[in-house]
């Protein structure tokens, strides 16, 4: 325990400013000349973390949408090649498969294309059509 020491170049000293000008930050010590952030206590800015990329994000003028859920939308065409007969389909099913990307919050499941194949649907958004086609497959929708 005696000889352990910080790894080389981990350890810093903080920057001495305002001891002369040999020091090469004398005089405004870093500070640039005159102006309310050269004075001590001078204008802090934003203390809470994140809450100044918060206000730089919000747009200023004439109000704003919050952006959309992230929804990912797959045919039934493309499900009727990648899952079997009487599978259920779901989010997690559709990541295993590589269908979707593992980042998708929601699904959307639309009528384009011909159903064959008996699926159970779990936990799906669906279109009108694609509940019709799926139930007129002989499908179920949970």
């Amino acid at each position: 325990m005696s000889n352990l020491k910080p790894a080389r170049g981990s350890k810093q000293h903080p920057k001495r400013v305002g001891r002369g000008n040999a020091s090469g930050k004398g005089t405004t010590a870093g500070r640039g000349t005159k102006g309310q952030k050269a004075r001590t206590g001078g204008r802090g800015g934003l203390k809470v973390l994140g809450l100044r990329r918060l206000v730089m994000q919000t747009p200023k003028l004439r109000g704003f949408k919050v952006p959309k859920d992230n929804v990912v939308l797959v045919d039934l065409a493309t499900l009727d090649q990648a899952c079997k007969n009487g599978e259920i389909v779901s989010r997690r099913s559709l990541i295993a498969k590589k269908l979707i990307p593992a980042s998708t919050a929601k699904v959307k499941i639309l009528g384009g294309g011909e159903l064959k194949k008996k699926l159970i649907v779990v936990g799906c958004r669906l279109s009108g059509s694609a509940k019709e086609r799926i139930l007129a497959a002989g499908g179920e929708v949970r």
